[in-house]
């Protein structure tokens, strides 16, 4: 199955900074098929603020999900359509579509796993799903992460991923990590080392 890259174009009024859950909500209003879906990865948008945290008038930014490329007509949806974002209206507009590639070195901002809120307990359970997903790698542990969704505060880690196989780079991508993935979570992107390093050979060849 070949998964693909939506990235939505996004304009409005600029989102609060734990809005994954509410984005959640109002894709899954237009698109009732995404509520229970195992297959769509969805990506916390960036918030654009002013000094002092004030919101900016209106947000530029990117919405982005990853899914089946068979679904690709499913979430097509909603291009050019406008969302609810709790009390924050944004629309979107038609996406670009991409393929993932593989990437030695991975980096999601926040990984978490339910009932691990400890470093100790959280790279335990890691290893036992990287396991699972027959990838091994080097684990680089960054700084703990809390959020909100809805009332609950939930707990993880930034986590960088280093010597991957290509099979194992594809597979994060296209599966993600963890728990609350619809919310943002375990949305793996090439490490920014890596990044300059493709660039640099681009330039080379």
């Amino acid at each position: 199955m070949v998964y693909v890259e939506l990235r939505f174009p996004l304009t409005g009024v600029a989102l609060p900074c734990d809005h994954g859950q509410a984005m959640f909500r109002a894709i899954s209003r237009l698109i009732p098929e995404a509520a229970s879906a195992g297959w769509l990865l969805v990506k916390d948008v960036r918030s654009a603020r002013r000094p002092g945290g004030a919101p900016q008038d209106v947000l530029q930014a990117r919405l982005r999900m990853r899914l089946p490329q068979s679904r690709v007509s499913l979430m097509l949806k909603l291009a050019s359509r406008r969302l609810q974002v709790g009390s924050h209206p944004v629309r979107l507009g038609t996406p670009e579509i991409s393929l993932l590639y593989p990437c030695s070195s991975l980096y999601a901002k926040c990984v978490a796993i339910n009932n691990c809120t400890k470093p100790g307990a959280f790279l335990d359970a890691l290893v036992w799903k990287l396991d699972g997903m027959g990838i091994a790698c080097e684990i680089e542990l960054g700084r703990c992460q809390r959020f909100c969704a809805g009332r609950r505060s939930l707990t993880g880690f930034a986590l960088t991923l280093h010597d991957l196989s290509e099979e194992g780079s594809i597979a994060l991508q296209e599966q993600g990590l963890g728990n609350h993935r619809h919310l943002g979570c375990g949305f793996f992107v090439p490490a920014l080392k890596n990044l300059h390093e493709r660039a640099c050979k681009r330039r080379l060849y």
